[in-house]
């Protein structure tokens, strides 16, 4: 039932746009101007459903810079975008980056993960922190306050950002990763 209800959304409602913005004209003796606009009306819908398709390759730089800033992480050296990808199901959102920073920013973000209040270093032991935001209540999951983490595992450091949305909408659950070896700085965006 809902795959039918998806299906009429996704193509009934442009197409019977696209058939008005043609017929109503048309029915007023502007053939013409009726053709002109179901064609404009059918580029729009054609652009949105690439940009869809293709929103990964639209993704910049400034994006990325404006994802970091939202969890106090400031990109002062030039980086590269490594790779981009996000994946999404009905309910559900992923969406991942990889950047090549330098070895100036590594070393700075890696100090202010440090000096967070909340700093810890982590072992195979640290349930809280490990199946964070999975252990969260059911109340703070929709309702409760925004959670901060910050730690040090074997081999990353990680900032963790979990920000209840309200009841009925996905929490947003963000992961910022500095691995030791080299200069990668991942972020992961999952929403479910």
């Amino acid at each position: 039932m809902f795959i039918f209800i998806f299906l009429i959304v996704l193509f009934g409602i442009p197409s019977i746009l696209i058939f008005l913005s043609y017929w109503i004209p048309k029915k007023l003796g502007y053939i013409k101007f009726g053709k002109t606009l179901s064609r404009i009306v059918f580029l729009c819908f054609a652009c949105l459903a690439l940009y869809i398709f293709f929103e990964d390759e639209f993704f910049t730089k400034g994006d990325a810079e404006k994802l970091l800033q939202e969890q106090q992480i400031i990109l002062k050296d030039d980086f590269s975008l490594l790779n981009n990808k996000s994946m999404s199901a009905i309910g559900d959102y992923y969406h991942k980056f990889t950047l090549k920073i330098s070895s100036k920013d590594k070393a700075r973000i890696i100090t202010e993960i440090k000096r967070a209040s909340n700093f810890k270093t982590l072992d195979s032991t640290d349930e809280d922190i490990l199946n964070f935001p999975y252990n969260t209540s059911n109340d703070n999951r929709y309702k409760g306050p925004i959670l901060r983490h910050n730690y040090e595992t074997k081999d990353t450091y990680k900032r963790d950002l979990f920000k209840p949305n309200g009841e009925g909408y996905a929490p947003t659950y963000r992961v910022i990763t500095i691995n030791k070896k080299g200069n990668e700085l991942i972020f992961e965006d999952i929403d479910e």
